[in-house]
């Protein structure tokens, strides 16, 4: 504990912890409220065109805020014991004014939104407020309406948990069966082994599923084999149809996508529409109509999503109102959804597949988000896999699906793949590079990772360029006796420089189907 304390006060102490943690601690009673940035739940009455509103903010955000609004307007606490204290952890006795550091020069939006901060505190002071009663009547009738149809508030940990202090900031106890069912929806995130109990963020099945089809599919898996004609039919049945939060940006776009987890379907999301249409692209399913429709829908909807820079976000389109990143909660670093490289790529894949090409003004458009993405390096960064060999890799793959692999955009990239390969063979990256641009592609080899390097070099190299060689039996050297890589690092992103995901699957699917392309090309280079 002593140990800890120490490392706390050298990292600038409580009152440089993330806003999220001082809200929490808040809400034990153990920091004071003048710590915590201003939430009120007045945030959900400014109307759609105004600068600041939920619905400029990510999905995830929003999730995150509107039921601590709630939790922040009541003041509620759960009081921690009397004995349970945190005031060594504080490095000065200024406490909350490090927390709210204005910038030096006077006019940015940071100090905008520190001045609003204190206009909203000295609003929470007055004994009437006006706009009160109407935003705590939206803002519960928000959360009860996202409850419904999903595995708990968008179906992430940090929103669920939120949720269930709002509920019961509202008067609701534990043993409610509303509250209850949230709780357990928390408690189907653990995972519990013999010394530990740890908490998974979310839950990736339908993610999962898709990858491992087109693994499988790529290795040579009958179309009519039953395990993906089973796996196909559970896909169907989640595409999700109803209305979501995505459509406060794209009113006019019929429903389609499909959602991450088992139930969410406030909040589908282009990644996982991509790589489920991909799946069942050529899966010999019985009902040929019903699968048919099913893939016209998710191509309607993943061309409709597209933003207006040309690329494509996670779950919102035209989400990149950078001046919400300067809102003093927004430091988790994720307060926007805006258009990235990799979630891109992954449409441009799915589209090439399906028959569009570089001509067509969406993929056009697409194409030139990309050229202006690409880092000098030759890398693109990599939003939701670390970092750079995941970006580069899902760029130089949609290029292939497209057939345009003569691409300007490719020899840099490959240029850049070359360098960053281990003297193994393999390739690595630590989460450190988004921290740090000069660490991309550096770090001990992984399976995921040597993979994506691999699928990336495959997309423009002979199987016999001895770079491509080496990676490929890296992977086959390290397959295990019973067919699996073993992988413990971590290679999937939350939210960068504050979170990261270990996606368990990632090192059994993407070598898979990295090894079946490199057998595939070295086949088709010995018949010609």
């Amino acid at each position: 504990m002593a140990r800890a304390r120490r490392r706390v006060l050298q990292l600038g102490g409580l009152e440089r912890t993330n806003s999220f943690v001082r809200f929490y601690l808040a809400l034990a009673g153990v920091i004071a409220w003048d710590m915590v940035p201003a939430m009120p739940p007045e945030l959900i009455v400014l109307p759609r065109w105004s600068p600041v509103n939920i619905y400029e903010m990510s999905s995830w955000t929003r999730a995150i805020v509107v039921p601590l609004t709630l939790s922040y307007a009541h003041k509620f606490r759960w009081q921690a014991p009397e004995c349970a204290k945190v005031d060594e952890l504080f490095s000065g006795p200024t406490r909350s004014a490090a927390a709210f550091e204005p910038d030096r020069e006077l006019l940015t939006w940071r100090n905008v939104f520190l001045l609003l901060n204190r206009i909203a505190r000295l609003y929470e002071q007055l004994p009437r407020k006006p706009f009160r009663r109407r935003a705590l009547r939206l803002a519960e009738h928000w959360l009860m309406e996202h409850l419904e149809r999903s595995d708990g508030l968008a179906a992430i940990y940090p929103a669920m948990m939120n949720a269930v202090f709002a509920l019961l900031a509202l008067g609701r106890t534990p043993d409610d069966p509303l509250t209850a069912r949230q709780i357990d929806r928390l408690a189907e995130l653990e995972i519990e082994c013999d010394t530990e109990l740890r908490l998974q963020p979310c839950l990736s099945p339908v993610w999962d599923t898709a990858i491992a089809m087109v693994a499988a599919q790529e290795a040579g898996l009958s179309p009519d084999h039953p395990a993906l004609i089973e796996a196909g039919g559970w896909l169907l049945q989640r595409q999700i149809a109803g209305p979501g939060d995505w459509q406060s940006n794209t009113p006019h776009v019929r429903s389609g996508g499909w959602a991450f987890e088992f139930r969410n379907d406030f909040y589908p999301d282009v990644d996982d529409t991509a790589f489920v249409l991909m799946a069942l692209q050529q899966l010999a399913y019985p009902d040929q109509g019903r699968m048919r429709g099913a893939i016209r829908a998710g191509l309607a909807w993943l061309v409709g999503m597209q933003n207006d820079d040309g690329g494509w976000g996670a779950f919102d389109r035209n989400n990149d109102r950078a001046i919400l990143t300067q809102i003093p909660f927004a430091d988790h670093n994720a307060m926007i959804d805006p258009s990235t490289a990799d979630v891109t790529a992954r449409v441009l894949e799915c589209l090439g597949r399906f028959g569009y090409r570089a001509a067509h003004p969406v993929v056009a458009r697409g194409l030139d988000f990309l050229r202006r993405e690409q880092t000098t390096c030759g890398a693109w960064y990599g939003r939701w896999g670390v970092n750079y060999i995941y970006g580069t890799s899902g760029v130089l793959r949609c290029l292939e699906a497209l057939e345009i692999t003569t691409d300007p955009m490719v020899p840099p990239a490959i240029a850049w793949l070359r360098r960053v390969q281990n003297p193994d063979g393999g390739f690595g990256e630590t989460c450190e590079s988004y921290a740090d641009s000069s660490r991309a592609g550096q770090g001990p080899s992984t399976a995921s990772q040597t993979a994506w390097g691999l699928i990336g070099l495959l997309a423009a190299c002979s199987p016999t360029d001895p770079p491509t060689r080496r990676a490929a039996m890296y992977l086959v050297e390290r397959q295990g006796a019973d067919g699996s890589w073993h992988e413990n690092a971590t290679t999937g992103t939350g939210f960068p420089e504050v979170f990261y995901l270990r996606y368990d699957l990632y090192r059994q699917s993407f070598p898979l189907s990295a090894l079946a392309r490199y057998a595939k090309r070295c086949a088709n280079t010995r018949r010609n």
